[in-house]
């Protein structure tokens, strides 16, 4: 039989997140696959686990897959381990999978703690629709195009920094868009885990004084609508009266919406309650 590829998602700074199943899973393949053997061994060792070790990183990535596939073949099973979170979100992984799926292999998620999850849940902007768009661009005209990209987006918006940059991000952030609702996200699960929310330009100004170590996320709030000019008991009625006159519901929630500022979907909503 041919071994399982595990993507295990491991702690993103306290410890006590890492799953039971993970536990297990890290305990049991033939081989761990890490991207910082040194970083993941703390992690192993902590938690008693001495299943052997193999580098897999960046510059590795497209020597070691094959490697590993030939390995996976042979029937051992192997996990594959970023330094923190899930691998192959903005991390190592993605070719190893890839190769995995390609050979026919089983790959299987092991999931866990994920800073752009965790964030999302207290940062306290909008949540029902979000882009993650990995590390922000290192040089300035870079990230101001960036910014400028996303700058007209209806969903939230979450990004990586490195924290020696982000007040220069800040600042190509406040001039592109300064007045848009800002949320830091900085050592999320650790001791000093912190949020800093505040519009950009108020936070460009401070930017001095909010230092970050290794990387921090930020969640840009989406690009603020016009209120709806129908109330949901107008939309109701709306809804009824075209109703009543024949048309489809599909059709009705486009013209509501597109009359109203609420939805298609929400208005298409409100028309199957009863």
């Amino acid at each position: 039989m041919t071994g399982t590829l595990y993507v295990v998602a491991t702690p993103i700074g306290n410890l006590e997140d890492i799953t039971l199943r993970a536990l297990r899973v890290l305990k049991q393949v033939a081989v761990i696959a890490a991207e910082d053997t040194r970083h993941s061994r703390g992690l192993l060792t902590h938690f008693g686990i001495t299943t052997p070790l193999t580098s897999y990183f960046d510059h590795v990535e497209r020597e070691r897959a094959p490697k590993l596939v030939e390995r996976l073949r042979a029937g051992d099973d192997v996990a594959l381990i970023s330094d923190a979170g899930t691998p192959a979100i903005a991390d190592p992984g993605y070719r190893l999978v890839r190769a995995a799926i390609e050979a026919g292999l089983r790959v299987v998620p092991v999931p866990g703690a994920s800073v752009v999850i965790a964030g999302l849940s207290v940062a306290g902007v909008p949540t029902d629709r979000f882009a993650f768009e990995g590390f922000v661009p290192a040089r300035s005209v870079a990230r101001r195009a960036f910014f400028a990209q996303v700058a007209g987006e209806a969903r939230t918006i979450v990004c990586f920094e490195a924290g020696r940059r982000l007040a220069a991000s800040l600042v190509d952030l406040a001039a592109v868009m300064p007045e848009r609702a800002v949320v830091i996200g900085r050592e999320v699960t650790k001791f000093y885990e912190d949020f800093v929310r505040g519009r950009a330009a108020a936070l460009a100004a401070g930017a001095a004084d909010l230092v970050a170590r290794g990387e921090v996320t930020l969640f840009i709030a989406p690009a603020e609508t016009a209120a709806p000019s129908m109330s949901e008991d107008d939309v109701r009625v709306e809804v009824a009266r075209r109703r009543a006159a024949g048309e489809p519901l599909k059709a009705i929630a486009r013209a509501v919406a597109k009359a109203s500022g609420w939805s298609a979907r929400d208005v298409y909503r409100l028309g199957i309650e009863r």
